[in-house]
């Protein structure tokens, strides 16, 4: 197999996933799925096929005669290769095919592609033929690409055939080979062929008007008896003019100006009389006639009549009719003379006004034109600029899609040039005389010496460029001589780019809302005519458009690049210092704009730790915003020390009443559209996790032998809702376990299914389950996240410690006030074992207070615990709920100055609930010189 074409189980699968009605996922191209679709909304069996034959076929049609040579050529080319080649009209049915390979006829045959046969996509399914005419445009379907089974051992590459005139459908050429056979060049080498007969059309239409032509000058010769008279015949596609034997009478400029006119007598297709104004006074009429040639085809000639004398009579070789009878003139009139048409009030003469002189302007059929066909051709540059120009929010990229959309059919090279504080989003204040960095410079082929791309370029008061951005008006110039004018800066590179052939241009300014953002020049070669005033205004119609998507992007860009500054700011700057977990995070804004994706590690008492991961539905500055105020409510809903379920609930009706919150304007809608989070404590010394989740992907645990898993985790509805409590998870996790969560950017993506990104997040995970989390971060991103992704990830990967048992003492205590000098000296015993004798006599008053209250306003059970971690912490856990209050006793009271104490002594003290009562606890910092856990 070639490369560049798969033909894969993958293809095959998704194929009967969009049977069955499941989702597609990843691995069949856009245009295909598309095909796909709509042959499943037309329920075409996807099993046989019944393509109908057709007799009726034109074989003498003018796409056969264009096609034949063409079909000689491809034939000849493509000789010891086994591949056919097949014309079709536009209603699908073939009409002519080549063949050498008695093999592949014999399989074409049994499949009936043949004359006559006809494969639409209605009926066929997906295929070359039918799927090019649909999409009107180029089709290459490969192998399992084919909709219908029994069409799948072939490849096949279609170019739909136009009317160079009409922009019509004529039909198409087909290449079809076998798969195995398949080339990725089977299009280019197809679409080539197309163009040729598209070319060999419009010479047939040119041979029609030839002929046309002829037969006008035979019968002015016949009239005149002037057989020396020599007639020049146009080229395919000219208008042609012919003057009087003492030479042409008409200037250029007149001569353009009647084409013009005359250009829009013939796409009337009637005789007429037009009196069409010239310059500096003078006037000249057109008369237009029906004219027929012995073949049989008719047309239109227009010939102009000079003031001054006789007009020469003129009949057709197929009639006598003289001019007079067939043609109008415009009714009397006071003023001066003007142009105007055919449609005007007009009265039937018998003789024509006298003249002096005549020449033949153009002749041609109805509708067609040198003019008419090139402001089709315009008309349908514009359209397709407003398409393909500013596709993406890109600042250079829509540059780039200006310069493919100018060449060839208007330059062979165009620059854009902006600068740099546009590329970084802001608005120029001034770009007369101003550096600009070159973004894109396209090419139709060769090397044209220009500035190459990232050049810093500034321009010459001389130069067009220059020119106008002074004057913010499009500039059209050849090139100056000497060419050192062009280029003053680079005289070697100037003459190069003379030598290039180079030889005229126009520069336009990229104008939006009124700033000037940087300049388009568009250049010609010399095989070319140069540009004209038409050129001018199609220059800048291109420009304006991408100008503006230009400016869109910029803006873009500024807002990213805002949202970006506030998200990272709002963003963890660095992790914790803690001894729970070692851990990693990534933050990746997505590629369409920067979103409200968070992360964060927040420390809790007991040497436990909380992770957190949450999702901002939206992009933009409202959604980073949104995302800090999100995250500092999480920290201080964690501060209180609350369960995790309560933390979410705390954190839903928070959301709920941001939801009400109005604009300034007193609409509704200013809040958050959506959020999610997923938060999880784990506690060193139990090694056990408690997760819930509020409308958030689960995470992925890597125990420490490998094994991945994706933890149950009770799927609450997105924050905000407010209908439903929250569940918890409790899940062991042995230390050296690795707990990974993420945000939804991370697996979901439009053109790949949720189950195979999840099942590749496996495979990443299990590879290697020594990687630390650093390395388990870069693995993950570079697996399942797309080139360009449309949403923004948020990655948060945690490996998991334990308190080992000689960092941990417990001592239950009995509730009577004499067990308060037991438990003091087994504190006491434990911190010598721990070298930590200095804080023995402020830990034995902190848990002298904290046990005395416990036995004298809780109740059983009690329990002290001791933990060597960064700090010394003491937590003392009775059966009551009722939580402890400081205040400030006052002089005449006789007690309530115990937890104040303990608040002295203590860095930090708190406390949380259990289900079966609370926990108090105090964190004390360790002495200068001990060692830290960890």
């Amino acid at each position: 197999m070639t490369a560049g074409l798969s033909d894969n189980d993958a293809l095959a699968d998704a194929r009967e996933r969009l049977l069955a009605g499941r989702p597609v996922g990843a691995g069949v191209r856009a245009s295909v799925l598309t095909s796909w679709q709509r042959c499943q909304i037309l329920g075409i069996p996807a099993d046989r096929i019944a393509v109908p034959y057709h007799q009726d076929l034109d074989l003498d049609s003018d796409l056969i005669r264009a096609a034949s040579p063409v079909l000689d050529r491809l034939n000849s080319a493509l000789r010891g290769m086994r591949m056919s080649v097949l014309v079709c009209d536009e209603q699908a049915r073939i009409v002519r095919r080549r063949v050498d390979d008695p093999s592949l006829r014999k399989v074409l045959d049994a499949r009936e592609l043949a004359p006559g046969f006809a494969y639409a996509e209605e009926i066929a399914g997906t295929n070359g033929i039918g799927t090019a005419l649909v999409e009107r445009g180029p089709a290459l379907v490969h192998g399992q690409e084919h909709f219908v089974e029994s069409l799948q051992v072939f490849t096949c590459a279609a170019v739909p055939i136009r009317d160079p005139l009409s922009g019509q459908s004529r039909g198409l050429l087909d290449l079809t080979c076998l798969r195995e056979d398949a080339d990725p060049g089977m299009v280019a080498l197809v679409r080539d062929a197309a163009r040729e007969i598209e070319r060999r059309l419009l010479e047939q239409t040119a041979e029609r008007e030839r002929a046309l032509l002829q037969t006008v000058i035979q019968a002015r010769l016949a009239a005149s008896g002037d057989r020396a008279a020599a007639l020049l015949l146009p080229e395919a596609g000219e208008l042609v003019g012919l003057g009087a034997p003492g030479g042409d009478p008409l200037g250029r400029g007149d001569r353009l100006i009647l084409e013009e006119k005359a250009a829009e007598l013939i796409s009337l297709g009637q005789a007429a009389v037009v009196e069409v104004a010239l310059p500096h006074g003078r006037a000249a009429t057109l008369l237009s006639r029906p004219v027929t040639c012995s073949s049989g085809e008719t047309g239109i000639a227009v010939e102009a009549v000079l003031p001054g004398g006789g007009l020469r009579r003129l009949a057709t070789a197929r009639s006598a009719t003289p001019y007079e009878n067939a043609i109008t003139l415009p009714a009397p009139r006071t003023t001066a003379p003007s142009a105007w048409t055919a449609s005007s009030a007009q009265t039937t003469v018998a003789e024509p006004p006298s003249v002096t002189d005549e020449c033949l302007i153009a002749v041609g059929e109805p509708g067609v034109g040198r003019l008419a066909l090139l402001a089709r051709q315009r008309l349908e540059l514009l359209t397709e600029a407003g398409v393909r120009i500013g596709t993406t929010l890109d600042v250079t990229r829509t540059a780039e899609e200006l310069t493919e959309v100018a060449i060839p059919r208007l330059a062979d090279f165009v620059a854009v040039d902006l600068p740099d504080v546009v590329l970084m989003g802001e608005e120029p204040t001034g770009v007369n005389g101003a550096a600009m960095r070159r973004v894109a410079l396209g090419a139709v082929n060769g090397d044209s010496q220009l500035y190459p791309v990232g050049h810093l370029v500034t321009f010459v008061p001389a130069t067009p460029q220059a020119r106008c951005l002074a004057t913010g008006q499009s500039v059209l110039s050849p090139l100056p001589t000497p060419a050192s004018a062009w280029m003053p800066e680079d005289p070697g590179r100037a003459q190069k780019v003379r030598a290039s052939g180079i030889h005229s241009a126009i520069a336009v300014p990229l104008l939006a809302r009124g700033v000037v953002l940087g300049v388009a020049t568009f250049f010609r070669l010399e095989h070319r005519g140069p540009f004209e005033g038409d050129d001018l205004s199609l220059a800048a119609e291109l420009a304006g458009r991408a100008a503006v998507c230009i400016d869109n992007a910029r803006r873009f860009t500024l807002e990213r690049a805002t949202a970006l500054t506030l998200q990272r700011s709002l963003l963890p700057h660095s992790l914790p210092e803690q001894n729970a977990v070692e851990a990693a995070h990534r933050y990746l804004p997505a590629q369409a704009g920067v979103g409200g994706d968070w992360y964060d590690i927040i420390p809790l008492s007991g040497a436990r730790v909380a992770l957190v991961v949450g999702d901002v539905v939206g992009h933009g500055l409202h959604a980073s915003a949104t995302m800090g105020r999100l995250r500092t409510a999480v920290q201080n809903f964690s501060d209180l020390d609350l369960p995790v379920d309560e933390v979410l609930a705390h954190l839903d009706d928070l959301v709920g009443r941001l939801d009400l919150d109005e604009d300034p304007d007193g609409a509704a809608g200013a809040g958050i559209i959506g959020a999610t989070c997923l938060y999880a404590v784990y506690d060193p010394v139990s090694q056990r996790c408690t997760m819930a989740r509020a409308g958030h992907p689960a995470p992925a645990l890597v125990l420490p032998d490998g094994t991945v898993e994706l933890p149950e985790v009770p799927a609450g509805p997105p924050l905000g809702l407010g209908c439903v409590p929250f569940e918890t998870v409790d899940i062991a996790m042995p230390e050296g376990s690795r707990l990974v969560l993420y945000t939804d950017g991370l697996i979901e993506h439009r053109d790949r299914d949720i189950d195979v990104a999840l099942d590749r997040l496996r495979r990443v995970l299990t590879h290697d389950p020594l990687r630390s989390p650093e390395e388990t971060c870069d693995a993950l991103l570079g697996a399942l996240l797309p080139t360009q992704p449309s949403d923004d990830v948020a990655l948060l990967v945690a490996r998991t410690r334990a308190l080992n048992a000689d960092q941990v003492a417990q001592w239950d205590v009995p509730a009577d006030p004499a067990a308060v000098s037991g438990i003091r000296t087994e504190v006491t015993r434990q911190l010598a074992d721990w070298d930590l004798e200095e804080l023995a006599f402020s830990t034995e008053l902190v848990i002298s207070e904290l046990v005395t209250n416990a036995i004298r306003y809780a109740g059983a059970p009690i329990q002290v615990r001791l933990l060597r971690d960064r700090t010394l912490i003491c937590e003392v856990s009775d059966g009551s709920s009722t939580s402890p209050r400081l205040r400030r006793s006052a002089t005449t009271d006789e007690g309530g100055r115990g937890l104040f104490l303990v608040a002295q002594l203590a860095q930090r003290w708190g406390t949380r609930h259990t289900a079966g009562g609370k926990v108090i606890w105090t964190e004390q910092s360790l002495p200068s010189g001990a060692v830290t856990p960890g």
